[in-house]
C-alpha cells in the first residue's frame, strides 16, 4: 500500500510540475507577442511624430525619407515591410527589409491594411473634430492587429499618422500621411521570441491542420478574437522525462522502492525550484533588457505611471530626465557593433552609481536612456543630477584599448502628477532636443516653448536651405599651398565661406556640422566640388583640393558625382585632390575603399587631412592608398617649442617618403616652422605666413603674379 500511495503520489506530483511548466511557457509566448505588439509604434513614433518628417513627407525628398523614416526604420528595426500612406490611402513609398521596392508591392498586404486605414481616419476625424490643427487631438492615436496579410501569411500590421513634433507646422486631419509598418510571424519571429523566453523549438503555424499532436498549441487571436495562427512548441516536461529514467529502476527492484520513492520526491522538488527559477527570470527578461539588464520601456512606463499616482496623492514632485547619447552612432560606424554595445554597458554602470535608492534608471532603446526621480521637494536636486550625468558621461570610456569620448544631452520635466505621461513624455523629449540643439553636451529644463538657442538652430536650417536653393551668400575662398624649395604656388585648397545677410560672415564648424545633421552635407558638398572644379579649370592653377565629409561617401552615387563634376565642368582629375579625414579610413569599410580605389584609378589624388591626430596606422594607408598626408596644425604649432612635437612631425615625415606620399604641412604662421620644415624634408607648406585665405579673384592675381615673375627670370636668363 504504501509503494502505491508513493507512486500515485509521484505521478500527481509529476503531472501537477509539467503543467506549471506549460503554463510558464504559454505565457512567455504570449508575453513576447504581447512585447512585440507594443513595441513596434514606439519604433515608429520615433520617426513618425517629427516635424521634419512631415515637411519631408509632404515635399517628397526621397534622400531624407530614406535615411529616416522608410529604408532605415525598416532595417534598423528589422520592419520586414514598410509604406507610405498618402492622404487618398494610396502608397507613395515601399519598402521591404531595408530596401525600396515597387508600390505594386502593397497590392499584397492592400486587403489587411485598408481597413485599418479607414477606421484610424474615421477616428482621427472624431478626435480632431473641433480643432483646424489636428496635431495634439492626434498624438497617441494609431492601430495594430495581428492579421492575415495572405493564405499563407500572418503579420502584425501597425498604422501610426505622421505628425509634427512641435506647433511650428499646421497638421490638418485631412493631409495626414500614415506611416505602416508590417512584422511578418514568421519562423524567425518565433525563434526569437523563443530564444528570449526559453521556449524550445517555438514555432509559428498559419492552419490548425500544420500543427503536430506532441506539440503545444497556442492560438493567437485578432482583435476581433478570431484566430489567425498558432505559436506550436516542444513542451518541457522534465517530470515525465524523470519518471521516464526511473521507471526501469523502479520496476526492476522492489526492494528499493521506499529509497527510489523518496529519490524521486526530492527530485522532483528541485525541478519545481529549477521552474520556478525559470519562471522569474522569464518574468525579468519582459521587463529588462537584454543588454544592460536595466528596466525596459515597458517596465519605465509601468513605474512612471506609479510614480505620478503618487505625486497627486502626496503633492510631490516627479522629475523626468531624457538621455541621449551625443555621438553614439560614430562609435557603431568607427568600431562597429560589439564596440556600441560595450559602451552602453558602460554607460549604464555610470548612470547606476548616480541616483539615489528610490530613482529609477531604464534604456529606452538605441542609445536613449531615461531616469525618473520622485519625492523630489527642491528642483536642485533634480537640476544637480542633470549636471553629474553629464559631468560623467563626457569623461572617456575604454573600449578594448581605444580611449573613446563621447557626451550626453538631458531633457528634464518635472510634474506634481496632474499631466498626463504622455505629455511629460512629450516635454521631457523637446527639452532634450533644445539641449541637442544649443550645443549638446548639457542638460535643459523644459520651459514651456522652444527656447531661443532651437530656434535660432531651426531657423538657421531654414536659410541654410534657402541659400543653398537661391546660390546667394555661398562662396569659396582659396588658401594656397606652397613647394617648399622654390617657394612657389602648387595648387590651392577650396573653402567655403558663407556670408549671411544678417549674421555676417558664419564660421564653416557652424553651418557644415549642421549641413551634417539636417541632411544637406551632400547637396552643399556636390555645390563646393562643383565651384572649386569650375574656378580651376578657367585659371592657370595646377591642382585644387576639396574636404569631403565622411557622410558623403554613404552617398552610393558619389563616386557618380564627382566623374560627372568633372565631365561637366572639362577639369582633368589630376587637377582634382580629395581630401579625407582618419575617421573615414576607420570605418574600414568594403565601400570606402572600393570609391576610393575607383576616385584614384581616374587619376583624383587622396589627401588624409589632419593626419596625427586620431588614430593613425600604417595599414590603413596602404589598404585605402594615399597620394598625400597633411601634416595638422596643431603640431605645426609648437615645432621648435616641445622636442616630442619635432620627433612626431619627423616621423610623420619620414613615413610618407618612405610610403611615397607627398607631405603639406599646416598652419605654417612663423620663418622659424617654415625652416624647421624645410630642413626636416616636407614638400609643401599652408599657412597665413604664405597666404590666408583669399578670394577667388586674389587667387588669379597670385597665380598671373607669379607666372610673370617666372617669365622675367626665363627672359633674363635667355639673355
Amino acid at each position: 500500500m504504501l509503494s502505491i500511495a508513493l507512486a500515485i503520489l509521484g505521478w500527481w506530483a509529476a503531472v501537477k510540475i509539467d503543467d506549471r511548466s506549460i503554463a510558464r511557457e504559454t505565457k512567455a509566448v504570449r508575453t513576447g507577442l504581447s512585447e512585440l505588439l507594443d513595441r513596434i509604434p514606439h519604433e515608429q513614433d520615433s520617426s513618425a511624430i517629427w516635424t521634419e518628417a512631415v515637411v519631408n513627407v509632404r515635399a517628397g525628398n526621397d534622400e531624407w525619407i530614406a535615411e529616416n523614416l522608410a529604408e532605415w526604420l525598416s532595417e534598423y528595426f528589422g520592419h520586414d515591410r514598410v509604406y507610405l500612406i498618402d492622404p487618398d490611402g494610396e502608397p507613395i513609398r515601399a519598402v521591404e527589409r531595408g530596401v525600396r521596392v515597387s508600390l505594386l508591392a502593397y497590392e499584397r498586404d492592400r486587403a489587411a491594411i485598408d481597413p485599418m486605414i479607414a477606421t484610424l481616419r474615421q477616428q482621427m476625424a472624431v478626435a480632431s473634430a473641433e480643432d483646424a490643427d489636428a496635431t495634439d487631438a492626434l498624438v497617441g492615436i494609431g492601430m495594430e492587429d495581428v492579421r492575415t496579410l495572405s493564405p499563407s501569411s500572418t503579420g502584425i500590421v501597425s498604422v501610426r499618422p505622421i505628425l509634427p513634433s512641435d506647433d511650428t507646422l499646421v497638421q490638418r486631419v485631412g493631409e495626414v500621411f500614415l506611416h505602416v509598418s508590417v512584422v511578418e510571424l514568421d519562423q524567425d519571429t518565433a525563434a526569437a521570441i523563443g530564444q528570449k523566453f526559453d521556449v524550445e523549438d517555438l514555432r509559428f503555424a498559419q492552419q490548425s491542420a500544420d500543427l503536430d499532436s506532441d506539440r503545444i498549441a497556442n492560438p493567437v487571436l485578432d482583435s476581433a478574437g478570431r484566430i489567425v495562427g498558432f505559436f506550436h512548441w516542444l513542451p518541457d516536461e522534465p517530470a515525465y522525462q524523470l519518471i521516464q529514467e526511473t521507471a526501469p529502476l523502479l520496476a526492476g527492484t522492489a526492494l528499493f522502492l521506499v529509497l527510489a520513492g523518496t529519490l524521486l520526491f526530492l527530485r522532483l522538488q528541485s525541478t519545481t525550484e529549477r521552474l520556478e527559477t525559470t519562471q522569474a527570470q522569464a518574468t525579468f527578461l519582459a521587463y529588462h533588457d537584454s543588454l544592460t539588464r536595466l528596466p525596459n520601456r515597458a517596465m519605465f512606463e509601468h513605474k512612471l505611471s506609479q510614480a505620478l499616482g503618487d505625486a497627486r496623492r502626496n503633492n510631490t514632485q516627479v522629475v523626468l530626465h531624457c538621455i541621449d547619447l551625443d555621438r553614439f552612432k560614430s562609435v557603431n560606424d568607427t568600431f562597429g557593433h560589439a564596440a556600441g554595445d560595450a559602451l552602453l554597458l558602460q554607460v549604464s554602470h555610470r548612470l547606476g552609481s548616480l541616483v539615489g535608492e528610490s530613482d529609477l534608471v531604464a534604456r529606452l532603446g538605441g542609445d536613449e536612456f531615461a531616469i525618473i526621480q520622485p519625492n523630489v521637494s527642491d528642483m536642485r536636486d533634480a537640476l544637480g543630477l542633470a549636471q553629474r550625468v553629464v559631468s560623467a558621461l563626457e569623461q572617456s570610456f575604454d573600449l578594448e584599448g581605444h580611449e573613446i569620448e563621447v557626451s550626453a544631452s538631458v531633457g528634464l520635466m518635472s510634474s506634481d502628477g496632474h499631466i498626463e505621461m504622455e505629455d511629460l513624455l512629450r516635454q521631457a523629449d523637446l527639452a532634450l532636443y533644445e539641449a541637442k540643439a544649443g550645443g549638446r553636451n548639457r542638460y535643459m529644463l523644459y520651459a514651456g516653448e522652444l527656447g531661443t538657442l532651437l530656434r535660432d538652430r531651426l531657423d538657421l536650417e531654414s536659410e541654410l536651405r534657402d541659400a543653398l536653393r537661391s546660390r546667394q551668400g555661398l562662396e569659396l575662398v582659396y588658401q594656397p599651398i606652397y613647394c617648399t624649395r622654390e617657394n612657389k604656388i602648387l595648387g590651392a585648397e577650396a573653402l567655403v565661406r558663407w556670408e549671411h545677410p544678417k549674421r555676417g560672415r558664419l564660421s564653416p564648424d557652424v553651418f557644415i556640422r549642421l549641413a551634417e545633421e539636417r541632411g544637406l552635407i551632400n547637396q552643399l558638398g556636390h555645390w563646393v566640388m562643383h565651384e572649386a572644379c569650375r574656378f580651376a579649370v578657367n585659371s592657370q592653377l595646377p591642382w585644387v583640393a576639396v574636404n569631403v565629409s565622411p557622410i558623403q561617401f554613404r552617398d552610393e552615387r558619389f563616386t557618380e558625382r564627382v566623374f560627372g563634376t568633372l565631365e561637366a565642368t572639362g577639369l582633368d582629375p589630376a587637377r582634382l585632390e580629395i581630401e579625407v579625414t582618419e575617421g573615414l579610413l576607420l570605418q574600414n569599410s568594403p565601400e570606402v575603399q572600393q570609391t576610393l580605389r575607383a576616385l584614384r584609378g581616374r587619376g583624383i589624388r587622396v589627401a588624409l587631412d589632419d593626419f596625427g591626430t586620431g588614430y593613425s596606422s600604417i595599414s590603413y594607408l596602404r589598404t585605402y592608398g594615399v597620394d598625400k598626408l597633411k601634416i595638422d596644425q596643431s603640431f605645426t604649432a609648437q615645432l621648435g617649442q616641445d622636442g616630442e612635437i619635432d620627433s612626431i612631425v619627423r616621423s610623420i615625415i619620414d613615413l610618407g617618403r618612405a610610403m611615397k606620399m607627398k607631405l603639406t604641412a599646416e598652419g605654417v604662421e612663423t620663418e622659424s616652422q617654415r625652416s624647421i620644415l624645410i630642413g626636416m624634408g616636407c614638400d609643401q607648406l599652408q599657412g597665413y605666413l604664405l597666404s590666408r585665405p583669399v578670394s577667388a579673384q586674389v587667387m588669379l592675381d597670385l597665380i598671373s603674379a607669379q607666372s610673370y615673375k617666372r617669365n622675367i627670370v626665363l627672359g633674363r636668363q635667355a639673355v
